[in-house]
Order: structure tokens, then sequence, then C-alpha cells
């Protein structure tokens, strides 16, 4: 029987990256800011991130950079956030395969020797795939993605429930959507389209779009993603049945009806559609989730609809845009 203790110190790696960096500064928040370090390869950390609290470079398919920065501060718990997404994946799958396995294997060993509280690995909805049922999708279906990056998040699963029932090792994760957020733009997925349209319809009031316009994903809106994260980190473990495969769900909509919410805000706004080779990847994964397994074990409600999203989302980047910053 795996048992519940509290985290005090965090460590997130890929802190620069979409999610990554916003996790950070909320868990600064949360528990403190020199009890949180911040990790990323290469990517230069804003200056918030750097300030707020410690940050080093670390490679986690190099266990020894991982280890040190560990050691030296004592981390009891990691948010994994580090990976290859789905279009880069596609690019590089060595790379894709290296980082998100050999990476994911170096967090899980470490993880198990030094006996830490916990270990947060998010999945994501690309371990689906075509014969996947694609509308409310259930929670325990087929995988059998058609991409390098959904391959390496199936087999991250399976690892992580391995690690949890073998060796006792609390790892939890939930399978992100669509994140779409006005702080930092993403990194080569699939649905990337989703955040890239509000930046263009503030900028240049038109936006040309990589998928068709009946083209419909799960998404989930930024603050709802790190709420949701959080909450299956603190949520008591006596009460989940399941521990790395959480669905998780906030809205669904096609990139026309995106479209569409954007120009009651922004009616000069247009959008036109070129389906490019994402749109076979976007194909390939659920229209909308199943997700009452995180609701009934562990309280999952998200806030923001398409509407209170956009409205959100154009606020922020109209402010930036005025500022010069954008």
């Amino acid at each position: 029987m795996v048992k519940a203790k509290k985290m005090k110190r965090i460590l997130v790696t890929g802190a620069v990256g979409q999610i990554g960096s916003e996790l950070t500064l909320e868990l600064r928040k949360r528990y403190g800011a020199e009890n949180v370090v911040a990790t990323g390869r290469k990517t230069k950390p804003s200056d918030e991130l750097k300030s707020s609290g410690p940050f080093y470079f670390i490679d986690v398919t190099r266990r020894e950079t991982v280890e040190e920065v560990v050691n030296k501060h004592q981390i009891d718990t990691i948010y994994h956030m580090a990976a290859i997404l789905s279009v880069v994946g596609e690019e590089k799958p060595q790379l894709c395969w290296n980082v998100n396995m050999n990476g994911l294997y170096s967090i899980l060993e470490l993880a198990r020797e030094l006996d830490m509280t916990r270990v947060i690995i998010p999945s994501s909805i690309a371990v689906f795939g075509p014969e996947t049922p694609r509308d409310n999708t259930p929670n325990e279906t087929i995988l059998k993605p058609r991409t390098m990056y959904g391959v390496t998040k199936v087999a991250g699963e399976l690892l992580c429930d391995y690690y949890f029932h073998r060796f006792g090792l609390d790892v939890r994760g939930l399978r992100y959507p669509g994140i779409v957020s006005h702080e930092t733009l993403p990194g080569g997925g699939t649905t990337d389209y989703a955040v890239a349209i509000y930046y263009e319809a503030i900028k240049a009031k038109r936006y040309t779009c990589f998928v068709r316009a009946d083209t419909r994903l799960p998404m989930m809106y930024m603050p709802d993603c790190i709420k949701s994260t959080i909450d299956l980190a603190e949520a008591d473990l006596s009460q989940l049945k399941h521990h790395s495969d959480f669905n998780v769900g906030a809205m669904s909509f096609s990139a026309g009806e995106l479209a569409e919410s954007i120009k009651k805000y922004v009616p000069e706004f247009e959008c036109t559609f070129e389906p490019d080779h994402r749109q076979k990847i976007a194909d390939s994964w659920p229209s909308s989730l199943d997700d009452s397994a995180a609701r009934e074990e562990w309280g999952w409600k998200p806030a923001y609809d398409l509407d209170a999203m956009t409205r959100d989302m154009l606020e922020a980047l109209a402010k930036k845009h005025r500022e010069g910053r954008l």
C-alpha cells in the first residue's frame, strides 16, 4: 500500500515551456519561492521565472544533471513537464523518444531510489488514435496512437503505473487536451492554432488556420490546466483508483467555432483555413473527453468555457499589444 506524504521541496522540469512556466509561478505562490526549483534545458527563462526563485539548466536525459539539483535542494516532489510535443516529435522521432522515454525513466528511477514523496507526470490526448471512439472518449479505451509523441505518452502512462504498483512510488498523471494561454507560446504541438489565432486576431486581424474549420478537439484554458495539475497532485491518494492516466476536459470546439467566438469581440477579424500535415494528427485525436473519473476521484471541475476564455485572452493580449509587448 502506497502511503501519501506531504510535499515540501518541489522540482519542475520543463519550467520554461508553455505549461511549466505558469505552473512554476503558481507553485511558488503556494509553497514558497525557495521551495520550488525551476529547470530547463536550453531556452532562456523569463525575468519573472528567473528572479522569483531558483533556476538551473539541466538535461533530463542525463540523470547526473537532475540528481545534482535534487540533492542540492533536497527535493521530495517532481513535476516532470519536460517533453517533445507532437509536431516536433514527427520531425525528430529519435529525439522525441530520447527525451520523453529516457528522460522519464531517469526521473522515475531517481524518485524511486530517493523514496520521493510524489511525481507528477502529465500525459496527453495524443495517447488516442483513429480506432479510439472520438466522441466522449472513455478513460479506458483503445490506445493506438499514430505519432511518436503519442507512443511515448502511452508507454509513459504504463511505466508510471508500473512504478506505482511495483515500487510504491506515488506517481500521478493527467491527459492534457489542447492548452490555450496568453503568457507563453506553445512549442510544436498540433493544437497550437488555438493559441496563435488569438495573437493574430489582435496583431493582424486575420489568421490562416492549419486545420479545417470543422476540426473539433478538446481544449482547456491555462488557469484550468494549472488548477487540474495541482488539484491532482494534492488529492487524497486513498480516493484515487486511477493514477497516471486521468482524462481531463474543459471544453470542445471546432476551429470554425473558435474563429466565430473571436469575431464576437473583434468583428473585423477574418480567418481562413488551409489544412496542412498537422490535420492528419488532429483527425486521429478525440473531439471530446469523458473525464468522469477525474471528477469523481478528485473533484475536477473546470471554470472556463469558450466564451469566457475568449474574453480573457483578448483582453490580456490587447493590453500587451498596447504596451508593445506582443
